[in-house]
């Protein structure tokens, strides 16, 4: 692991390859699992801000569920996640005609209807940062569903990090993953990555 400031890097979101492959995998990281999204406190305005605007978007059941307990919830782990469908599809879910899914509010922001991309934890995937305190942690989650996505940036040779810049400049700002890239270079030279 390497530090910078506060936030503490695995050495796996250095090491690994990763490049979401869409036409594969069809969006099933926001339908499959066990609970919806990971939410921050001040993310649940915003969600309920961009609602308007992607509501006859939203399937019906996804309507229904935030009607009756909102936007969020309170998963079995304690934590604020997006409200789901049938104990699948995040409520935010829309499909294509070809059976692919996206987020209806990604859609809004790529359409210029919103300033709200999605939560970070969404646009941070297959990144996740725990908070301790002290200190956060960048850790890479791996999941079956993704194995498209670890295929072709191995094919590409992506690492994690810079998969992820945009959100991780988005979370942490442009300084620190400035360090963050003039630290993995450092590890090149001295042959740790």
């Amino acid at each position: 692991m390497i530090q910078i400031g506060d936030v503490v890097v695995s050495f796996d979101v250095l090491r690994e390859k990763f490049l979401c492959d869409l036409r594969a995998c069809q969006g099933i990281c926001c339908i499959e699992g066990d609970a919806g999204a990971p939410v921050e406190l001040d993310e649940v305005e915003k969600l309920e801000e961009v609602l308007p605007l992607i509501w006859d978007e939203l399937s019906p059941e996804a309507r229904a569920v935030i009607e009756e307990q909102g936007v969020v919830y309170t998963d079995c782990e304690g934590d604020l996640v997006t409200s789901i469908v049938n104990n699948k599809d995040c409520v935010f879910t829309c499909y294509d005609d070809k059976g692919c899914c996206y987020c209806a509010i990604e859609k809004a922001y790529r359409e210029g209807r919103t300033n709200f991309y999605k939560p970070i934890s969404c646009h941070l995937y297959p990144i996740r940062v725990g908070n301790y305190g002290l200190y956060k942690a960048v850790n890479y989650h791996r999941w079956d569903v993704c194995k498209a996505a670890m295929l072709l940036g191995q094919k590409e040779n992506l690492p994690v990090y810079k998969f992820l810049k945009e959100p991780l400049i988005r979370k942490f700002g442009e300084d620190w993953y400035a360090e963050l890239e003039l630290v993995v270079e450092e590890m090149k030279k001295q042959g740790i990555l």
